[in-house]
């Protein structure tokens, strides 16, 4: 991984939890502002899948368990898309906290593929 794409993704997860629980506890339900701040947080973890693939061959292999990044990897860029899904489902201000909580767990959950991906010693 790369350390500033890493560090973009985790501010922006991290900025579009913190918009959305705030958002939620304003009363405001799910609107093109909540969502919109998800799918940039899936943009971005489709961006790191493409870069995820192309890394080990040009010679940025992990150095952590390849599995356990993967697992990692795809398990956030599932939980946008369902945060959202829930969200349009039930319209309540808690279904906009609900988007908040995904976007800060894609946050911790990016930090810790890139430490799975550069810090581990074995």
């Amino acid at each position: 991984m790369i350390l500033w794409f890493t560090l973009v993704q985790v501010s922006v997860a991290a900025i579009a939890g913190v918009l959305c629980i705030v958002l939620g506890l304003a009363g405001r339900r799910p609107s093109d502002l909540s969502v919109g701040a998800l799918a940039l947080v899936e943009l971005l973890l489709i961006a790191q899948i493409a870069m995820a693939l192309i890394a080990p061959a040009v010679g940025n292999p992990p150095t952590g368990s390849l599995l356990e990044f993967w697992v990692y990897l795809v398990s956030a860029a599932l939980l946008p898309p369902a945060a959202v899904f829930w969200a349009l489902l039930e319209r309540s201000r808690w279904s906009t906290v609900i988007l908040g909580i995904a976007a800060l767990a894609v946050a911790i959950m990016v930090w810790r593929m890139h430490a799975i991906w550069t810090v581990q010693v074995a």
